[in-house]
């Protein structure tokens, strides 16, 4: 297991220094810059500003000296367009409304999918099992930038039920649109996982020796089928995290939240680079964190998969 664990840290380290790398890469080529206005600045005024944000150096040392620094000191650079915050300052002031959204939804479609896809695989071929797919393929079909307008104008403006923006300190009505903008996909790609996981199991051969040993049934799809039926949900989580984490960077701004989503929006389109880098490196270190725990889940649920080689 010690072995596993390391193996699955070292890939994780390469993969978040090409995305920072790539990010930067990309910023830098994108047209346009972060001090670009419709009025033309004096060249000794632009030359001052450039030299003050080390725009001037070449792109190998503006990438040394960024990467220092979040090494170092853990410093992501100052903001270029807000100039009185640092983006550390920035995504430590909105982080925990991107999170509380993520793992919100993440939760609500980890128990409801894992629930209807249960049913359909108990209930395989029949009427449950067929509306929890067809559910199931709408859901995934239509995404969630769709769906968070519908449920905007059906709940918030027909029907004057809940806030269609605003976050209001995390109170609850506030949430409930961009929570289930954000979890229906996730909920229809869960179920059908998991529906396929459970019937494979269903028809393994420990499961049908636990019923042949006069196990209750409910205790056999407790103990036997349901834990390993969820193994793909497990595999799944990581990518998961990182759709509602990407999702939410509309949905976000579609509610008019105050989370990443709209510093990450904002930078990109007014080329803030440090601004945007701090935000990828937060999302990027998060997933593969995510990814990482999975994976150990994984391992400890599956003890084939640590032992092979």
């Amino acid at each position: 297991m010690v072995w596993f664990t390391l193996r699955r840290l070292m890939s994780a380290i390469p993969t978040l220094f090409i995305v920072v790398l790539a990010t930067f890469m990309i910023m830098r080529a994108a047209p346009g810059g972060p001090f670009d206005t419709d009025r033309q600045l004096p060249p000794e005024i632009q030359a001052n500003i450039e030299a003050k944000y080390h725009l001037d150096e070449p792109l190998p040392q503006q990438f040394i000296r960024y990467i220092s620094g979040i090494v170092l000191h853990w410093d992501f650079g100052p903001s270029f367009k807000r100039e009185d915050f640092s983006v550390t300052e920035l995504i430590g002031r909105s982080w925990h409304v991107s999170a509380r959204l993520g793992a919100s939804s993440l939760t609500i479609a980890l128990v409801i999918g894992v629930t209807l896809g249960s049913l359909a695989a108990l209930n395989q071929n029949s009427a449950t099992d067929y509306g929890v797919m067809a559910g199931a393929m709408v859901g995934i079909t239509i995404p969630n930038f769709v769906v968070a307008p519908v449920l905007s104008l059906i709940l918030g403006v027909y029907l004057n039920l809940l806030p269609t923006g605003g976050w209001n300190g995390g109170a609850l009505p506030n949430m409930i649109l961009p929570v289930t903008a954000l979890a229906l996909p996730q909920i229809a790609v869960i179920s059908r996982l998991t529906r396929g996981g459970m019937i494979e199991v269903l028809r393994s051969n420990f499961v049908r020796t636990a019923r042949a040993k006069g196990l209750p049934e409910g205790l056999v799809i407790r103990r036997h089928a349901l834990r390993a039926g969820i193994l793909p949900v497990v595999s799944y989580l990581g990518p998961a995290m990182a759709a509602l984490m990407t999702g939410s960077l509309v949905v976000e701004r579609i509610f008019q939240l105050p989370g990443l989503g709209r510093y990450f929006v904002e930078g990109a389109l007014q080329r803030d680079y440090t601004l945007v880098l701090g935000v990828v490196i937060l999302y990027s270190s998060l997933i593969i964190t995510l990814n990482f725990v999975a994976d150990i889940t994984y391992g400890v649920m599956d003890p084939r998969v640590r032992t092979s080689r």
